[in-house]
C-alpha cells in the first residue's frame, strides 16, 4: 500500500488488530485506574480516558500505531494544574474545560507545524523530568502500598518519612502490594507473557486477596465503577482564564512524551510519521475526550508498547482498544471495585521503577556528555520533585532553550583558508593580526545566531598597522538568514576596514542573505561588486571572492 493511500483511509482491520485491541483494552483497566488514582482523580476517569480519546487519536494519527490515552505524567501535571487554580480533583466541569483547552493548544501547535519545536526539549531535561515523575509516583502511592500516610508535603520528604516509620506500615497492605510486584516480576521475565505481566498481577493478586479474605481497602471504597459508557461532560467557560497557562504546560508534557513514539515505532505500511500531524490527532482526541468524561491524554509509550507486542498492524488496533475497553466496562465494570488499592499501589511502584530503568541509559549518557547537560538534568529533577509540575515543565523548557542557545553560540568558529596554488585550500587558525602584502580569507562556520557575534568578533584579526592587505569573508554553505545583530557586525567590520583602506569582500552569499543585506543597507557599505553570490559549485564563489579581493588590493583601490 502506498503511503499516500494509507494516509487517506483507515485501511482494513485484521484479526491481529482485534486481538491486540482486546489485550490493550484489558491492560487499560489497571493502568488507567492507577494513573487516575495517582493524580487524586476518580478511578473511572482513568478508564474513560482510554475510550473516546484512544479511538479519535488512532483514527487521525500519522504514527499509526500510537495509542493516545492517560499517562502518569499527564495525570500528575493535570492534578497540579487544578490545585494551583483552586479546583478539586472531582470538579467535573473544570476537568472537562482543562481537557478541551489542552486539545485546543495541541491542535494549534499542530496546525502551525510546530512539531519540530519538541526537538528543543533536550534529552537531559526530559530525563530529569521523567525521573522526577517516577519519584513522585512512588511518593504518591505510599499510603496505598504501605498503609502509612506521610504528613510531609514535598515528594522526597514523603519517602524519607515513610522509610523512617516502617513500624507503622500495615502488614496486610504491604503483603498485597509486595505480592503484586513479585507476580509482575515473575511474568515480566517470561518472554511470551511479558506484555501481560501487569494484567496477570492485577487479576491474580486481586482474586487471591478476595479468596483468602485479606482485609485491605478496595477500589470500591473510593470510587464506584459503573457499567456504563463514558458520560457527556460540559466544559465551563468561566474556568478558561484560570486553566489557560496550565493547559499549555500539560500539552508540553503530553507532546514531549509522545514525540519519541514515531521514531521508536515505525509505521508498518512504510509511511512516514509526522509529529505536527500527531499534534493535531492528540488535540482532536482531547477535544472529543473532554466532552466524554476523559482526563487530558497524549501518546502513551507503555500502551503503544503493549499494543505492538500484542500484534498490532494498523491503526485499527487502537480503535479496537477503545471499543473493547468500552465493552468491558459495560459488561463487567462494577467488578473492578473488588481490586485492592494495595494492588494499584504495587503496580504504580512498578511503573515508577520502569520509568527510571527506561531512562537509565539516558542518565548515564547525559552524565558523560557535559557538565551543562548534567546540570540541566539535575535542575529539572529538583524542580519536578519540589515545584508544581506545570512550573517544572516551563522551567525545563526554558533550560532547554538556554542550553541550546549556549551550544549554538559555541559552534561559532572563524577559520583562515589559505590557497594552495593548485585550486585547493588549507584550513588553519586565523592570524591574531592582519598580515600585510596578501589577502586573508576568513570562513565563518556559524549559523547567524545573534549570540554568536561576540565569539565572531573576538576571532577576527586586529588590523593594526596592516597595509597592502585585503579581507574576504566566506559564508559558503550558509543557508540560514543571519540575525540583524550579525549583519550589523559584518557591516561594522566593513566600515572599520574601509577606514583603514583595506578592501573587504564577502562571498558565497545566498539569495536570502543578499536580500537581507539590501534591506539593512549593509550592501551600500560593502558595495554590490564586493558581494559574490553563492554558486552550485562549492569552491567557485570562494575563488571568485579571492580574485576580486586580490584585484582590489593590487590596484590600490
Amino acid at each position: 500500500m502506498s503511503s499516500s493511500r494509507s494516509r487517506g483511509r483507515l485501511g482494513r482491520p485484521t484479526v491481529r488488530d482485534a486481538v491486540s485491541g482486546f489485550v490493550t483494552g484489558l491492560f487499560s483497566i489497571p493502568e488507567g485506574m492507577a494513573y487516575a488514582t495517582l493524580g487524586g482523580f476518580s478511578a473511572p476517569l482513568g478508564l474513560w480516558s482510554g475510550v473516546v480519546p484512544t479511538i479519535v487519536g488512532s483514527v487521525l494519527a500519522r504514527t499509526v500505531l500510537m495509542i493516545t490515552t492517560l499517562t502518569s505524567a499527564i495525570a500528575l501535571t493535570g492534578a497540579s494544574v487544578l490545585r494551583a487554580a483552586g479546583y478539586e480533583a472531582d470538579d467535573v466541569g473544570a476537568i472537562a474545560t482543562m481537557t478541551v483547552m489542552v486539545g485546543i493548544v495541541m491542535l494549534l501547535l499542530g496546525l502551525l507545524r510546530m512539531g519540530s519545536v519538541m526537538a528543543f526539549v533536550s534529552t537531559a531535561v526530559m530525563t530529569g523530568f521523567t525521573t522526577g515523575i517516577a519519584v513522585q509516583i512512588v511518593a504518591g502511592v505510599i499510603d496505598d502500598a504501605t498503609g502509612y500516610q506521610p504528613t510531609a508535603h514535598d515528594t522526597v520528604g514523603k519517602i524519607v518519612q515513610a522509610a523512617a516509620h516502617v513500624g507503622s506500615w500495615n502488614p496486610a497492605t504491604v503483603a498485597v502490594a509486595g505480592a503484586t510486584v513479585a507476580v509482575w516480576a515473575v511474568f515480566r521475565f517470561i518472554r511470551r507473557l511479558a506484555s501481560m505481566a501487569t494484567l496477570i498481577a492485577l487479576l491474580g493478586v486481586t482474586i487471591a486477596t478476595v479468596l483468602i479474605g485479606v482485609r485491605v481497602p478496595l477500589v470500591s471504597s473510593i470510587a464506584t465503577i459503573p457499567n456504563a459508557l463514558p458520560p457527556i461532560t460540559v466544559p465551563d467557560p468561566a474556568d478558561l482564564p484560570h486553566l489557560a497557562v496550565g493547559a499549555v504546560a500539560i500539552s508540553l508534557v503530553a507532546l514531549a512524551q509522545a514525540a519519541g513514539i514515531g521514531s521508536t515505532v515505525p509505521n508498518p505500511d512504510g509511511s512516514r510519521s509526522d509529529s505536527s500531524a500527531d499534534f493535531v490527532a492528540q488535540g482532536a482526541a482531547n477535544l472529543a475526550g473532554g466532552l466524554f468524561g476523559a482526563l487530558p491524554t497524549g501518546g502513551s509509550m507503555s500502551r503503544t508498547g503493549v499494543s505492538t507486542s500484542a500484534g498490532a498492524r494498523t491503526r485499527w488496533a487502537g480503535i479496537f482498544a477503545g471499543v473493547w475497553l468500552a465493552v468491558i466496562i459495560l459488561v463487567a465494570g462494577p467488578l473492578a471495585g473488588y481490586i485492592p488499592m494495595a494492588v494499584i499501589g504495587g503496580l504504580l511502584i512498578v511503573i515508577g521503577g520502569e520509568l527510571v530503568v527506561g531512562r537509565w541509559r539516558d542518565i548515564v549518557l547525559v552524565a558523560r556528555t557535559s557538565w551543562l547537560s548534567l546540570l540541566g538534568l539535575l535542575a529539572t529533577f529538583a524542580a519536578t520533585t519540589c515545584l508544581p509540575l506545570q512550573q517544572s515543565i516551563f522551567l525545563g523548557a526554558g533550560l532547554s532553550i538556554l542550553v541550546t542557545a549556549y551550544q549554538i553560540q559555541r559552534q561559532e568558529r572563524v577559520v583562515e583558508l589559505t590557497p594552495t596554488g593548485d585550486g585547493g585550500w588549507t584550513v588553519g587558525r586565523p592570524p591574531a593580526r592582519l598580515p600585510s602584502g596578501r589577502t586573508t580569507v576568513l570562513h565563518n562556520t556559524g549559523i547567524g545566531f545573534f549570540a554568536e557575534v561576540p565569539r565572531f568578533e573576538a576571532a577576527l584579526p586586529e588590523t593594526g598597522a596592516a597595509h597592502d592587505a585585503a579581507v574576504v569573508l566566506s559564508v559558503v554553505g550558509a543557508e540560514a538568514v543571519p540575525s540583524a545583530t550579525v549583519l550589523t557586525a559584518v557591516e561594522q567590520l566593513a566600515l572599520r576596514l574601509r577606514e583603514r583602506g583595506i578592501p573587504f569582500v564577502i562571498c558565497g552569499v545566498s539569495e536570502k542573505v543578499y536580500a537581507r543585506l539590501v534591506q539593512t543597507k549593509a550592501l551600500d557599505v560593502i558595495g554590490r561588486d564586493n558581494v559574490i553570490a553563492a554558486t552550485a559549485e562549492f569552491g567557485e564563489a570562494l575563488e571568485r571572492g579571492y580574485q576580486r579581493a586580490e584585484t582590489l588590493r593590487t590596484s590600490g583601490v
